[in-house]
């Protein structure tokens, strides 16, 4: 079924929860492990019906957020979302409490039950009203950032659309897009601090509802951290620290080189060569059909899924007014279909979407099978290799989109996904300071982003940017607003991308191998469950930083950047 067939309906939630609680109740009073199997999976049916209403009314949203009918729909879910959620606590206390969890764990696994101990600890109906005021929040963040209207070489551009003019070989056009750009923010500065500094305060205000000491330990509940804490987070960007950053010093230092510049400043970030950044040859109609070859290509598997989603019409692409900025992949479990969301611009941004978040629907895809619905797609940390990991084993088809800039694309592609763990850990770094410290003042927050920033990315300058040097970048990074604690994972994930990348070059049919059975395992085991699965080191191991980062080093040695 093509997504503009999808049927969507408003979920009654009165009546989810009288049916949720009558097969909660058969659950928990059912006297043979037969009968409570049946009912969890009719218990997951009556889920994912709900979550896919949702997931449609997002995407709807998402595409136009000024269509009056899919706000009101937002508006909706972001009411009712926490009345569900306190359903499905109900389900996960029944399920760990179940006399029959033995033949059920037998069954679905030890995850099932993992996931179960974790997401109890992060309801209660004691939170509802502060749960609906946080994604109301969230819901403000996206609205303003989707508001940007910036008039600039001739017309008015949203966020996506300045991304070619700050990425121009002009360096006056790039200071000044970028400047305009941040003009936007800095307008709506006010607005940005007091949307955040009213999530930390409900945030806080939930955790210790909770009892917790802090958001932190909830933050983590809710990424569904199972085997690793805060200690293996601060530990792996200590590793960041010794390892990487001086490497992206380095790489930042042949990068103002090869621009020949005498000084490398924030809007000079973004090109890579002074002949311009290698882009797409071809527009979006051009880059799909070359992407369906490339995905015909790679794997019997990538071109079974690929065609698929091309037949159900399951991306939306191009930037528009109105669009929300990014770009996502989510899932609709009720016709088992991922969908692709983006903002092309004529980058190689471009490129980058159509590998990493295909990763992503790839993944899903595969595990499209699971009954349990926390089986789809595993946690967000594991998400992430997917689609990093497919960025890399799509490079032998990048001459497609790329031609006789390949290889300029390729060395960009690694060099950024290098230097962005840095700042990676930056974000991470920052929103454990501020739930530490939840009534720090605002101007406190930007100089603490400040300080951190200088800590991990020591080469950055902000060329008198007032905006940018009292520490207001971290406005534009969504993820600190909508998924706190969410940004590390990318960084955990790049570690494990890097290993495929490099057993790739070793032996591609084994790489690929392993990959596919990461992809295949979706949810079904922990981070480091999968990380074992996929035969690859973890990223809290000492050395695995320095062993990964002296590859790609070495890599990058035997390329003559300046040609």
């Amino acid at each position: 079924m093509k997504f503009n067939q999808w049927v969507y309906k408003r979920p009654n939630i009165k009546e989810i929860e009288k049916e949720f609680n009558i097969l909660l109740s058969k659950f928990t009073s059912a006297q043979d492990y037969k009968l409570q199997d049946e009912l969890l999976v009719k218990i997951n049916e009556l889920r994912n019906h709900f979550e896919s209403m949702e997931q449609i009314a997002y995407i709807r949203h998402s595409i136009d957020t000024k269509d009056p009918i899919y706000e009101e729909e937002q508006n909706f879910f972001d009411e009712n979302k926490p009345i569900y959620e306190g359903l499905v606590s109900k389900y996960y206390n029944a399920l760990i409490v179940s006399k029959y969890k033995d033949y059920l764990k037998k069954k679905w696994g030890e995850q099932l039950f993992n996931i179960a101990k974790l997401k109890i600890n992060t309801f209660s109906s004691e939170v509802i009203d502060d749960l609906q005021l946080e994604n109301k929040l969230m819901s403000e963040y996206t609205k303003l950032l989707s508001s940007a209207k910036i008039y600039f070489n001739g017309a008015y551009r949203n966020l996506p659309q300045m991304r070619p003019f700050e990425m121009s070989i002009d360096r006056d056009t790039r200071k000044k897009a970028s400047e305009a750009k941040y003009s936007f923010f800095k307008e709506n500065e006010e607005k940005f601090d007091d949307i955040y500094d009213r999530l930390v305060n409900v945030r806080t205000t939930i955790a210790q509802k909770l009892g917790y000491e802090n958001f932190i330990q909830l933050g983590y509940a809710r990424m569904l951290r199972i085997d690793y804490g805060v200690e293996h987070v601060e530990s792996f960007r200590n590793q960041v620290k010794k390892e990487i950053v001086p490497l992206a010093t380095k790489l930042r230092e042949k990068q103002r080189v090869r621009l020949g510049l005498s000084k490398l400043n924030y809007y000079d970030e973004l090109l890579n060569f002074k002949d311009g950044n290698a882009k797409p040859k071809k527009d979006v109609k051009g880059i799909i059909e070359y992407g369906k070859k490339m995905y015909e290509e790679l794997s019997k598997e990538t071109k079974v899924f690929f065609e698929y989603m091309l037949q159900n019409e399951l991306m939306d692409l191009l930037s528009k007014e109105g669009k929300s900025p990014g770009g996502y992949c989510t899932y609709i479990p009720s016709y088992k279909m991922p969908f692709i969301f983006s903002n092309f611009n004529g980058t190689s941004d471009d490129i980058d979407v159509l590998t990493h978040e295909a990763g992503h629907a790839f993944q899903m895809y595969e595990s499209r099978n699971y009954v349990i619905p926390e089986y789809s797609f595993p946690t967000l940390d594991a998400c992430e290799i997917h689609s990093m990991s497919m960025e890399f084993f799509t490079w032998p088809w990048m001459h497609l989109f790329f031609e006789e800039n390949a290889d300029k694309y390729k060395f960009a592609h690694l060099t950024e996904s290098l230097l962005f763990i840095p700042y990676g850990v930056t974000v991470d770094e920052f929103q454990h300071v501020i739930y530490a410290n939840p009534k720090m003042q605002i101007s406190e927050r930007k100089a603490v982003w400040r300080e951190i920033e200088k800590k991990y990315l020591p080469h950055r300058s902000y060329d008198e940017n007032d905006y940018l040097e009292r520490g207001g970048y971290w406005h534009q990074q969504g993820h600190i607003f909508k998924n706190p604690f969410y940004y590390i994972d990318y960084t955990l994930a790049g570690i494990c991308a890097f290993q495929f990348f490099i057993k790739s070059r070793e032996n591609w049919d084994r790489a690929w191998k392993d990959y596919l059975a990461l992809c295949q395992a979706g949810g079904s085991k922990s981070f480091l469950g999968l990380v074992k699965l996929a035969k690859l080191d973890s990223p809290f191991d000492d050395g695995c930083v320095k062993k990964v980062t002296e590859k790609i080093e070495e890599y990058l040695k035997h390329v003559e950047d300046k040609q």
